[in-house]
This record gives structure tokens, sequence and C-alpha cells, in this order.
């Protein structure tokens, strides 16, 4: 922890994004498996802060809801009218004094729509609070085109900031300078609650700015001072789609590059997405076309992809996972799982098990060295180890009103084309024919054989279809016969 750790995080979540065009509350949109406002929560709780207050408004209960799902510690405080920056900042100190909160040390105040901003940024803000005895120290940007941003006006003599001058304000040689506001701050709590009740609201908008406290505090001769972020895409807000879709590749090219110096492979960056709480071990591989989502964790020498997308899946050291959704899967250590496969909740691979092409499974527990090789459903069940699952078998599990579950034991080989309805049990060793539907236990080295008797019925062809192609084919099969196969001419076959 952090000697800075500050009193208090105040994260300003209550406006309504009118720009994203959606019913859903702009801070509560998501990017790389994380909502706007939870990114900027997770990079606040990276200083430790003693208190940390997400000022709510616009939609709050739903966003008070979401908080309360993601971080059950962080506090809410209701801006019940949209009255400026100023305004939000104060409604958020009246909530922590009313829950006897001291505030004497640093402040931090950030945006709740800068999902890019990491805890490292921050922390280095607070930090250059402290060193520099500032009253209030503005997080900054160098960008490339500084134009529609609030310029940080410095004095040459000790760098010290004298003004943030707004695009539309600026002079010819203030909108010259490429050091930008960047809406954080880091504030001395015990000046910024004194100031913030001096913040006039006589301005076109009617409202408390909390820029004016800078100008406030300066007039009363305390140090305004900036701390550079040292990637100036960090402080980008989200204000509508587009913006939303800019941050997500920057956040995604983020945790690439991560991942990739941590040993692992990325075959093609541009085409695989992953989310922030998905995890790696060195030497995994991932291959072009794949989406990892949630909690998903690929351990060392597996391999994923092409075209695979993972949610909240365990992938085993040494698997290979091609082509394959999953979610909610387990999948065992060098186990082998599609093409084309789908692994619902509560599916869990043993050790070199497999889930072959067009497989499906959901709730289902697969044995070490147990094979479904192929066009399968398996479903409620359990499998022991080192069974082989014949094609195109379904297991039964839905009544129409309950799920039911079946047993396969160890060693047990069945046939292609069953049927399991369930409840049924399989015991070790047994094996099931061909085309067999399973209603009733097969006992252990049993063989159990379930389907009607063949019966051919000689001439049914001729009898029922005569004339067709069929009839012709099977005409011309007759040992001894000269008839013309369909499609064939004969002699007598008209000619030219």
């Amino acid at each position: 922890m952090s000697a800075n750790r500050p009193a208090a995080v105040v994260v300003l979540a209550a406006g309504e994004g009118t720009r994203m065009k959606s019913a859903t509350p702009k801070v509560l949109h998501s990017l790389c498996g994380r909502s706007l406002v939870g990114h900027v929560v997770a990079a606040a709780r990276e200083l430790e802060p003693e208190h940390l207050v997400v000022v709510v408004g616009h939609a709050r209960e739903q966003v008070t809801e979401h908080l309360a799902e993601i971080d059950p510690g962080t506090r809410t405080a209701v801006q019940h009218e949209q009255n400026g920056t100023g305004h939000a900042v104060r409604m958020g100190l009246e909530e922590l004094a009313r829950s006897g909160a001291a505030l004497e040390g640093t402040v931090v105040v950030v945006c709740g729509d800068t999902p890019l901003l990491t805890g490292g940024t921050l922390q280095r803000l607070a930090d250059a609070h402290t060193s520099d005895s500032n009253a209030v120290t503005v997080l900054t940007a160098e960008v490339p085109d500084s134009t529609g941003y609030g310029r940080i006006v410095r004095d040459p003599a000790d760098g010290a900031v004298t003004a943030i001058v707004e695009h539309k304000d600026a002079t010819e040689a203030q909108r010259a300078i490429t050091e930008i506001n960047s809406g954080v701050f880091a504030f001395d709590g015990r000046l910024l609650t004194d100031a913030l009740g001096k913040v006039r609201t006589d301005n076109s908008q009617g409202e408390e700015y909390l820029t004016d406290v800078l100008g406030i505090l300066r007039e009363a001769g305390h140090r305004v001072g900036a701390a550079v972020a040292a990637d100036h895409r960090e402080i980008l807000g989200i204000n509508n789609r587009v913006q939303l879709a800019d941050a997500r590749g920057l956040l995604n090219e983020r945790l690439l590059r991560e991942a990739m110096l941590s040993g692992v492979t990325v075959m093609d960056p541009a085409s695989t997405w992953v989310d922030v709480a998905v995890t790696f071990e060195p030497d995994a591989v991932v291959h072009p076309g794949t989406q990892l989502h949630g909690s998903t964790h690929l351990a060392a020498n597996s391999e994923v992809g092409p075209g695979c997308t993972l949610t909240d899946t365990v992938v085993g050291a040494g698997a290979r996972v091609v082509n394959t959704v999953a979610d909610g899967a387990e999948i065992g250590a060098e186990a082998s799982v599609g093409p084309y496969a789908y692994l619902r909740p509560g599916t869990r691979l043993g050790t070199k098990a497999k889930a072959g092409t067009y497989v499906e499974m959901k709730n289902a527990k697969i044995g070490d060295g147990t094979k479904v090789p192929h066009l399968s459903y398996v479903g409620d069940a359990t499998i022991g180890e080192y069974s082989n699952i014949g094609a195109a078998s379904v297991f039964v599990n839905y009544d129409g009103v309950s799920k039911h579950h079946t047993t396969i034991g160890s060693h047990c080989r069945t046939g292609s084309d069953n049927m399991f309805v369930a409840p049924v049990t399989i015991g070790d060793g047994a094996y099931t024919a061909a085309g067999s539907v399973i209603t009733k236990d097969v006992p252990p080295g049993s063989l159990a054989v379930a389907r009607g008797q063949q019966r051919n019925i000689e001439g049914w062809v001729a009898r029922k279809r005569p004339g067709s192609a069929a009839a012709q084919a099977a005409a011309a099969a007759r040992p001894g016969s000269s008839s013309p196969k369909p499609g064939e001419e004969g002699e007598a076959g008209g000619g030219h």
C-alpha cells in the first residue's frame, strides 16, 4: 500500500449520456467484460482509499444496483438534479460526512466514463499531489490534437497551473498549447470542502463548476499543480458509441500486449478479443478469430482457436480447443475439443478427454481419457474413465417436466446411434449395440441390444414402385438379368 493513501475517491457518474442514444445508462455500457464505471471503480480501488463514493443521478437505481454487485463496499451519493461537477462532488462529500468520514488528506475526483484510466496513473497523481504540497493537482495529458479541450496554462517560473482555458475562450497562443485538462483531480480534502461552499452559479449554465475551485484556491494563495499522464489515451472519456468502440479497441490492445509480454502467443491480435478478467499462463497459444470472455483461463501450453468463443471457461495445460463455443466449462489437461463443439455450463472434461466434431455437452462430467468423438448430445450425465461414446448418440435427459441423469461407467463402449433415456445407468465395462434405445440399466460387462429385429420383404419395390428407377436398378441387379440400369440405353432403346 502506498504511503499516499487517499482519504477518499469520488467518482462522478450522475450524467444521462444522451449521445449514447440508449436506454442503458452511459456508465453501464461495457467494454472488455466490465462496465465503464466498473473500470473506474477498479482503478480507484488500486489506491486503497479509505472511502470510495460514486455520485449517481440518472437511472440511479440501476447504477446503484450494479455497483452493489461489482463492489459492495462502494458508497453512493445521489445528485437529484445535475447542477454541475462542483455540485456533484459536494453531494459526494456530504454523503461521506453523514457516514462520519473525516476527509483529512487527499481526495481524488474522477469521471465515471474514463475506462482506460489505470490505478497506476491515479497513484502517480496522488503522489505528485503530496510531494509538491499542492492544494489541488490536475491530471493532464499531452495530446496530438488539443482542439475542443481545456488548455493548461502554467507559470513559466515554477510550472504551477495558473488557469484552465476552454477552447472557445482561448487565444491563438493558448490554442497552440497541447497539454489539456483530463477532468481528474487530487485535492486537499479540507480545502476542497471549504472551496466548494464558495463556488458560484453565475455562468451561462447556472451550474457549480468544479474547475472554479482551482481559481478559488489559487486566489487564496494555495498552489495548483499538475501531473502529466504517461499515455494521453488513458484520459479519453466516452460520450457515444464510436468512442466506446475506439476505447474497446485500445483496451483490447493493451490487454493482449500484457499477455504477450507475459509469455502468451497471440497469432493475430487484430482478430483476438479478450476481457479484463481473462488470465493466461506462459506458452498458451491463441489462434486467430478467438474471443475470450469473463473469467476464462488458459493454462500453459494450451491452444485455443481458430474460431473459438470461450466464456468463464478453464482450459487445462496442453489442451487443444478448435472452433468451439464454451460457457462455464472446464476442459482438462491435454483434452481435445472441436471442431464445432458446444460446451454449455456445467461441462467438465477430464484429462485427455475428447468432445469432438458437432458435439454438444451440458452439465456433463466426462472422465479422463473418455471420448465423445462426433455428432452427439450429452446432457445431465456422468461418464467414467476411458469410455467411448458412439457417433450420433443422444442422452435423452428431459421428459417435458424434469431433467434426469444418465450414468455411464468406465471402459464402456456404446454403439453409434444410441439413445440413453434417463434416468439410466450403464455399468463399468458394458457395451451397447448400435441403434439401441437404452431405457433400462445395463449391468457391468453386459451387452445391451435394444432394437427391433430386421425383416426383409422381398420384391416390395417391384410391387409398390413399379417402373421406378429403384425398380429398374433392382431388376438389373438380379443374377443373370440383362435389364439396363436406370439411365442406360439398351439396344432397343430408341436409337437415333
